[in-house]
């Protein structure tokens, strides 16, 4: 009798233990769905899991917009998303879509005409098109910025026979250089020109080296805001005229107003723009570019760059050249906006 009583104890000793420790489970799983629930009540914008794959952001020059606010946006996304985004150096619009080809970047900033040359396989990519990206979202206009420390250049005209820098050769610079050259009856041979980047023409600029150099970036650009305080500068205006004749032969142009004031001691200048697009290779995964796109148009107060001041929805999904990434659509479709997919 003794040794079924002990037993009984025994039993009923151990379910209690066993009952007390599911209690203590139950517990810990509470504490930790009201983690789970803090957590998430504290992300940033609607954002999605992401792919965990760590995405090349190519941008430009270090001295250039596109790798400055680039920075911003890719340590955003990367703080406050799934989303994995490095932002890097390279060479501009072409190398960015050129390295997008080879899969060595996934994401890149570009120029909206560069854009087009090479969907269409035009001047840059003539006869070799590329159609493995798609848009993510227009972020701002990119001036045609003609600087120069020569009070006695007041007009593109009046860059006749100058030393100018007109971008790296075959850049998106570069044409942009040639269309507005070309809209005053100048070509290439018309100056004599180099081929340096915003750095390097600044640089030459400072040392007076040469007389003008074309950029082409959101205004105020690092490098020129730099030569603004070490020397007199000058921004070559465009006159109406020729910028109609430009927009006839070139419609991706628009005429932009540069403020005075953009630069320390610079007047106001007219000029024309293209727009900056950040595109992404079809293969990206569609949660990684909505991380991307939401969590920049739901927090552009939070960006710490001057851009973010012109960010808009409506501009971001105004891009026709080229169709849209499924993942920007899905945030765009979010907000009552459709947007052109392959």
């Amino acid at each position: 009798m003794m040794k079924k009583y002990l037993s009984l104890l025994l039993a009923v000793l151990m379910t209690a233990s066993l009952l007390a420790g599911c209690g203590g489970d139950t517990a810990a799983d509470d504490t930790a769905a009201d983690d789970t629930a803090d957590t998430e009540t504290t992300d940033t914008g609607n954002t999605s899991t992401g792919s965990g794959v760590e995405l090349k952001f190519t941008t430009g020059g270090d001295q250039g917009t596109y790798y400055g606010f680039g920075t911003v946006l890719a340590q955003y996304v990367t703080s406050n998303t799934g989303s994995k985004v490095t932002a890097v150096v390279s060479n501009g619009s072409q190398d960015n879509i050129e390295q997008m080809s080879m899969n060595t970047a996934q994401l890149g900033f570009v120029q909206s005409d560069v854009m087009s040359y090479a969907y269409n396989g035009e001047r840059l990519f003539e006869g070799a098109p590329v159609e493995d990206f798609s848009t993510v979202a227009a972020l701002y206009m990119e001036q045609v910025q003609i600087v120069t420390c020569d009070p006695s250049i007041q007009s593109v005209a009046d860059l006749k026979g100058k030393n100018v820098s007109i971008g790296a050769s075959g850049s998106g610079v570069y044409y942009n250089a040639l269309d507005v050259l070309g809209a005053y009856g100048l070509t290439e041979d018309d100056i004599n020109a180099t081929y340096q980047d915003f750095g390097n023409s600044v640089d030459a600029l400072q040392d007076g080296k040469i007389d003008a150099a074309f950029v082409v970036a959101g205004a105020p650009t690092v490098a020129v805001t730099s030569l603004a305080t070490a020397k007199d500068v000058y921004l070559v205006s465009l006159d109406d005229e020729h910028i109609e004749a430009l927009k006839a032969e070139c419609p991706y142009y628009e005429k932009y107003v540069i403020p005075e004031g953009t630069y320390e001691g610079v007047a106001e200048a007219t000029t024309v723009a293209v727009v900056a697009v950040v595109i992404a290779r079809d293969d990206v995964a569609d949660d990684d570019v909505y991380n991307f796109v939401s969590a920049i148009f739901e927090n552009t107060d939070a960006l710490a760059h001057d851009k973010a001041k012109e960010l808009d929805l409506e501009f971001a999904s105004s891009v026709t050249a080229v169709p849209y990434h499924p993942g920007a659509a899905k945030y765009f479709a979010e907000k009552g906006i459709e947007v052109p997919t392959k």
